[in-house]
C-alpha cells in the first residue's frame, strides 16, 4: 500500500488540522533544514492557530487581558531604570545622558534577552506537557518549539513597539534604519529556534534540564550588555563576553532603532551561518530521537 503524501488528522482540542509527512514509523525522519521549512510552511495555519491560542490563554481570565503584555515590559523598565541609573548612576557613554536615553537603550537588551529566555525556558517543557499530541495523534511535534518562538516573538513586537513609541516621542522621529529591524533580529530567531528543538527533546530524557535553564538565562542577563556597554568592561573581558550569542545582536539593536546607524553586514552574516549550523543540527537531533518520545512518556 502506497504511503500518502499528505494526510489531515483531526487534533481532539479545538479542532485544529494538522498536516504531517510522518505518515510511515519505520520511515527515516527528514533531518535537513529544507524539510523542516517544509514541515513549517505546510503546518503553517495549525502552527498559527496554536500560537494564538497559546498567547490568548497565558492571559485568559485576567481583568486586563493582553494588555498586561503592555504592563509587564513597561513596569520593569521603570524598575531597571531607577535601579541603574538613579542608584548606581550607570551611564553609556562618557557624557550624562538624560534617564529617558538610558531607559530606552536598557530596555532594547531587555527585549533580546526575554525573547532568548522565553523561548529557551519553555522549549524545556514543550514535549512533557503536550503528552497528547505525541501519544494519541499522528502531530508534527517539530512545530511546538516554533510555537513557543511565536509566542515570545509577540511579547517581543509589543515591547518593540513600546520602544519605538519611546524613541518617538524622545526624539521627534524614527531612524530610517528601524527597516533593518528584520534583518539583524532573523539570526537570533533562527538560533533560539535550533536550541529550542535541541532542548524541547532533551527535557522528554533528562527532566532535570528545566531547573539550570532558568539559572542560566540570569546569568545571560548580565554577561550580557545590557545594563551596561561593552566599553564599559576591560578589553581583556571584552573578548570573552562578546562570545555571548546575546552581546552582537543587543549591539545592532541599539544601533538600527536608537542611534540610526546602519548595521554590521559582515558580522551578521557570519551570525546567521553559525545559526544555520545550529538550527541543522538541533533539528537533527530532535528528528532522531523523537521516536523514543512515545515510550519515555
Amino acid at each position: 500500500m502506497a504511503r500518502p503524501k499528505e494526510a489531515r488528522h483531526q487534533i481532539e482540542s479545538g479542532g485544529i488540522q494538522a498536516e504531517s509527512p510522518f505518515m510511515n514509523p519505520h520511515a527515516s525522519p527528514p533531518v535537513s533544514l529544507a524539510s523542516f521549512f517544509r514541515s513549517l510552511w505546510t503546518n503553517r495555519e495549525l502552527l498559527l492557530r496554536m500560537t494564538k491560542r497559546d498567547i490568548v490563554g497565558r492571559y485568559k481570565g485576567s481583568a486586563i487581558g493582553l494588555l498586561w503584555s503592555f504592563v509587564n515590559p513597561i513596569a520593569l523598565l521603570t524598575v531597571y531604570t531607577f535601579v541603574f541609573s538613579v542608584v548606581f548612576e550607570a551611564r553609556w557613554g562618557t557624557r550624562a545622558e538624560p534617564r529617558s536615553q538610558f531607559a530606552v537603550v536598557l530596555f532594547t537588551g531587555m527585549i533580546v534577552h526575554s525573547l532568548f529566555a522565553e523561548t529557551l525556558t519553555r522549549a524545556t517543557s514543550l514535549i512533557v506537557s503536550n503528552v497528547s499530541y505525541v501519544k494519541k495523534v499522528v502531530f508534527p511535534l517539530d512545530i511546538l518549539p516554533a510555537m513557543a518562538m511565536g509566542t515570545a516573538c509577540f511579547h517581543a513586537a509589543v515591547s518593540t513597539f513600546v520602544l519605538m513609541a519611546a524613541v518617538l516621542i524622545m526624539n521627534g522621529k524614527l531612524a530610517w534604519t528601524v527597516v533593518f529591524l528584520p534583518v539583524v533580529a532573523t539570526p537570533l530567531l533562527l538560533l533560539c529556534l535550533g536550541l529550542a528543538l535541541f532542548l524541547a527533546s532533551l527535557g522528554v530524557y533528562v527532566r532535570d534540564v528545566v531547573q539550570p535553564i532558568g539559572l542560566i538565562m540570569t546569568i545571560a542577563l548580565f554577561a550580557s550588555p545590557v545594563f551596561y556597554p561593552l566599553s564599559a568592561l576591560p578589553p581583556s573581558i571584552q573578548p570573552w563576553l562578546i562570545l555571548n550569542p546575546l552581546t552582537f545582536i543587543i549591539e545592532q539593536m541599539r544601533a538600527v532603532l536608537i542611534y540610526g546607524a546602519v548595521p554590521a553586514f559582515t558580522g551578521l552574516i557570519i551570525y546567521l551561518l553559525v545559526a544555520l549550523v545550529v538550527l541543522w543540527l538541533g533539528y537533527a537531533w530532535f528528528q532522531k530521537t523523537r521516536r523514543g518520545f512515545a515510550n519515555v512518556l
